[in-house]
């Protein structure tokens, strides 16, 4: 049949639920809201990018996620990483860590080491940053459950080498709102846990203003699930939250709101991610120039991580991995970010090899150094198709926003498991879809190879590595003053019950070598433990 004979195009529906035309034009885009809040690079509402001449000046931040075994594993792959040209840490814990947990304990047995690093101490942070110039290679602490302890343990490592932390640049994720609805390593209840990210925004706002100590994350409810519509605006919902909660405690708005950050996820329709950062970006210095009266325009930045997301990678055909990472690498330039990570190859499988680390990051170099994607800002501003898209994005992430603010606020509704619920429906839809090939994967269930071998070097987890963690945390134990921990720990402890600020007193007992998990319990023994709720 030729191209001319067919009598319909069949309707085609992006992942957000809007229908895509085949043709667009002018009057799309000025029905889908018009042309006035594109702007300018640099200029609100910061549409094509929060700086005037983005990656002309300075490149994107290249971050890979890494991590794994002990801390002298960890350093080693740092160090290879800085070696081929990485411009960022992003730290890797493993379970136990995330959770609280002190590599001995009952709990942690299997764990210690196996999907990230394992942190006991001080000392393990001395080894894992051990040579590596935090003036010049800023971290990303991925830790929410513990963000408090190991933010803490971070903030003393640099201290004692020497550096001033008030001139310090890094970022935390921390953000515990998401870590409820989208990967589980919580320890205390809702309440407490945002009392401990208000914690670390207001002393980090008083103490190191350069640092990040928030990345809200929508990047793991998009991973759980979520539609890009979702992803947006339930991390808007989580920023608010935590923003009112330290404008209730007594700061103003720009003395902390040009420090938070978010981390977003890549994977799927190009045109779509590409419309959904520039609505997100824009909508974001709306609500905080017209909710929060922000005067300092940094403040209204979406400073953001946008990494290529593992909820695209596949197990089957890996090779396929890195042409999709190329992509979703390319969305990421596109769409103006300030960091970008990509997932390797192999992450459907294992902890990343050397190799696949390796082509990420030259993935990303390749964009700046030969595809031109440093050459202009914006590049695909004035398009019918993604201003249209950018549009129609904006409203609806808006539109979700207040159906979460009519329901009772976004804490209310992680409290009671209503969001988690909302992504776990999505994600059943997926799945479904996904198995009935209305949603179309290569090599999964479309151009199929059966019993192809797969290429993937598996990385090996050394159960002597975890034997070797807690004959370090034994020692340090042994030759730690105790008296000084136990009243470090008494403090921690007295701090909690106050309802004061309380790192300080975590930054202290770290100091001291009280482990994570001394200083987990302290909390626990005030706030509790979180008990999620199921639903049905």
């Amino acid at each position: 049949m030729k191209w001319e004979e067919r009598s319909e195009v069949r309707p085609v529906f992006n992942e957000s639920g809007l229908e895509i035309k085949p043709v667009y034009s002018p009057e799309d885009v000025e029905e889908s809201g018009g042309w006035n809040s594109i702007g300018s690079p640099g200029e609100f509402p910061f549409t094509r990018g929060i700086h005037k001449e983005m990656y002309r000046k300075r490149p994107w931040t290249m971050r890979q996620y890494a991590g794994f075994g002990k801390p002298e594993e960890t350093n080693e792959r740092f160090r290879y990483l800085i070696a081929n040209g990485q411009t960022g840490l992003n730290v890797a814990f493993d379970l136990p860590t995330q959770s609280g947990l002190d590599s001995d304990d009952p709990a942690a047995q299997g764990e210690v080491g196996r999907v990230g690093m394992a942190v006991d101490t001080l000392k393990d942070f001395e080894i894992a940053f051990d040579g590596i110039d935090l003036d010049k290679i800023t971290v990303s602490l991925t830790i929410n459950g513990a963000a408090v302890t190991l933010i803490a343990m971070y903030f003393a490592m640099a201290k004692k080498r020497g550096y001033d932390i008030s001139k310090l640049r890094g970022t935390a994720q921390n953000d515990i709102l998401k870590e409820f609805v989208g990967r589980g390593t919580w320890v205390f209840p809702v309440e407490p846990s945002i009392k401990l990210v208000g914690d670390t925004i207001l002393y980090c706002a008083e103490n190191a203003p350069l640092y990040s100590p928030v990345s809200v994350c929508g990047y793991h409810i998009r991973e759980s699930g979520a539609n890009p519509i979702q992803e947006m605006a339930y991390a808007f919902c989580i920023a608010k939250a935590y923003i009112d909660h330290v404008l209730e405690r007594g700061m103003e708005i720009d003395e902390f709101a040009s420090r938070l950050s978010f981390n977003f996820d890549i994977h799927g329709n190009i045109f779509e991610q590409v419309a959904k950062f520039r609505a997100g970006r824009r909508l974001w210095a709306k609500i905080l120039k017209t909710d929060y009266g922000t005067q300092n325009p940094k403040s209204m930045w979406l400073r953001m991580i946008a990494g290529g997301g593992g909820g695209g990678l596949t197990i089957e055909q890996p090779e396929n991995n890195i042409i999709r990472t190329a992509y979703y690498a390319l969305v990421s330039a596109l769409s103006g970010t300030q960091t970008m990570a990509l997932c390797c190859y192999d992450e459907a499988y294992t902890i990343p090899s050397e190799k696949a680390a390796r082509v990420a990051l030259r993935t990303m170099q390749i964009l700046v150094e030969e595809m031109g994607l440093c050459d202009t800002v914006d590049p695909l501003a004035g398009s019918y198709y993604i201003e249209t898209l950018t549009n129609q994005m904006e409203e609806k992430i808006r539109a979700l926003m207040k159906e979460v603010d009519a329901q009772g606020g976004i804490v209310k509704a992680i409290a009671e498991g209503h969001i988690q619920n909302t992504v776990s429906k999505q994600a059943f839809e997926n799945l479904r879809k996904l198995q009935s090939g209305e949603t179309r994967k290569v090599g999964v269930n479309c151009y199929r190879i059966e019993e192809e071998q797969q290429a993937v070097e598996f990385h090996r987890f050394k159960e002597e590595d975890c034997a070797e963690q807690i004959a370090r945390l034994n020692k340090a134990r042994s030759e730690r003053d105790s008296a000084r921990v136990g009243n470090a720990l008494a403090t921690v402890l007295d701090e909690a019950k106050a309802g004061r600020n309380v790192m300080p007193a975590i930054i202290n007992a770290v100091e001291a070598y009280a482990t994570v998990g001394e200083i987990t319990q302290c909390l626990v023994d005030v706030y509790g433990r979180y008990e999620e709720p199921v639903r049905f």
